[in-house]
Order: C-alpha cells, then structure tokens, then sequence
C-alpha cells in the first residue's frame, strides 16, 4: 500500500510564499508541510510514497534528493569533497517516487499518470496542503468494510474567525480558531482501489471530484468516513501562522509520531 500525494498546484491564496516554492513545501517548524503529511502516514507504517509533481517541482525534487545533507549534521572535507555524517534522520525507511505529472494537469489525470507505479489493488490518496489527527488504519479498515471504489474522509472545518462564548453580557471564553460542527468538507486522507483508474484519463483536464468522484457517487461507489476529530488546511497566509503557532506551543495536533 503506497500514499499518492497530489503536490502540483499553484498554491497561489498564499502569495508572495509560492513564488520560489511550490505549496507543498511552505514550512511548519522549519520542515514543510510535505513532510508533516508524510510523517502522520509513517506513523501506521506507509513508508511508501508517489508524490505528482508540477508547479515548481523541481523544489521538491531537490529537497529529497539531498535530504540526507539537509536533516544531519555532516563534516565535509574540501579537498575531496568525502562527507562524514554525525546523526541519522529517523526517514531511512522512506522510498519515495517523484513523478512529473505536468504543469496544468487537474487531479484526476495527475493520479492517472502515475498508476504504473500502483502494484496494490488499494492505495492511499491525499492532498499536499492537510494535515490531521486521523487515524489512518481505521480509515483503512472502514474503505475495505464499505466494499467502495473510494473512501473519501470527511472533516469539520476549523472557523475561519475566532468564537465568542458568552454567558449573558459576560464573556465565558475565546477561542482564536475552534472546531466547528457546521457540517463536513473532503479533507483529503483518501482510500481507494484500482478501479478507480478506470474512471479516469491521463489528460490535462480530467479532473477527480468533479468528473471522476461525482460519477462514482452516481454509481453509488464513494463511502465517507467521518472523522471527528481535528484538521487543518494550508491554504491562506492565515493557516500558515497559525499552523507554525501550534506547532512552536506543542500544540500541534497531527504530530501522531
């Protein structure tokens, strides 16, 4: 079982941040996001990963081909350039796949592209830009109960502004960002097996939700697992502060390793 990570967008709400970077590489504690995305899925044992590149994929290319030199400490001798590493990253068991899958490819055909690469009939999908408390081996037992083409996790969305509760003319408490309980968005942390292919085509404008997703609704062929717990988007500058807030109070949620 593999993670496909759909990491090609333009990630252009956050503004001046994707200029040089690609969404997916914005940091949360000095690592990006990506990487948190990873680690939650390590976690339950998914070392395995397909991550759809495009809009500066080159930036995520070059963060994992030297990811060695980047997470340890090293002594380097200048005369021949030979490398002495002093600490180990604990990401050895990582095998990750980087896959071009083009510059203006909507999601379902980026997933497309990338299916020589899927040997298990099911596999995990998400996007490169969410991070949660899931628990991803529920999910996964859930989408082969449901007998489903596609799991899809849907969560509660964190309030765009802060919430007052009062007590009459008192105020009780503030809350900068809480849960809310206003119905459910995809957050992403998808299951789906193979068959999903068949649904979709390699071109720059086959969609997933819209084409590939809503005909599979249709057929009756999509499952949703609620999951009740916390999430969280990257998908304004706001997000960003607040997510590296979380994270600088050890408050960050999704750390599950």
């Amino acid at each position: 079982m593999k993670l496909v990570i759909l990491a090609g967008g333009f990630g252009t709400r956050l503004g001046d941040r994707t200029v040089d970077i690609p969404k997916p590489m914005v940091q949360i504690g000095g690592k990006p996001i990506l990487w948190h995305i990873m680690k939650i899925y390590s976690a339950y044992g998914i070392n395995e990963f397909i991550i759809c590149l495009g809009y500066k994929g080159d930036v995520i290319k070059d963060y994992f081909y030297h990811y060695k030199m980047k997470n340890n400490d090293f002594t380097i001798h200048l005369n021949d350039y030979t490398m002495e590493y002093h600490n180990n990253h604990h990401e050895e068991d990582w095998k990750v796949t980087l896959v071009d899958t083009g510059m203006d490819t909507l999601k379902g055909g980026r997933l497309k592209r990338i299916e020589q690469y899927l040997e298990d009939d099911i596999n995990l999908l998400t996007y490169g830009d969410g991070v949660s408390d899931i628990d991803i081996e529920a999910l996964v037992d859930f989408h082969n109960k449901s007998n489903k083409i596609i799991t899809i996790s849907g969560v509660q969305p964190p309030s765009r502004f802060g919430e007052l509760r009062v007590d009459g003319d008192e105020l009780r408490s503030f809350e900068e960002k809480p849960q809310t309980s206003h119905g459910l968005i995809n957050g992403g942390f998808m299951v789906f097996n193979k068959a999903l292919m068949n649904y979709l085509n390699v071109g720059e404008d086959c969609d997933l939700e819209i084409g590939a997703i809503n005909k599979l609704i249709d057929e009756r062929q999509v499952s949703i697992y609620r999951h009740n717990g916390l999430w969280a988007c990257m998908d304004h500058e706001r997000d960003v502060k607040y997510l590296n807030k979380l994270w600088k109070n050890n408050q960050a949620f999704w750390k599950v390793w």
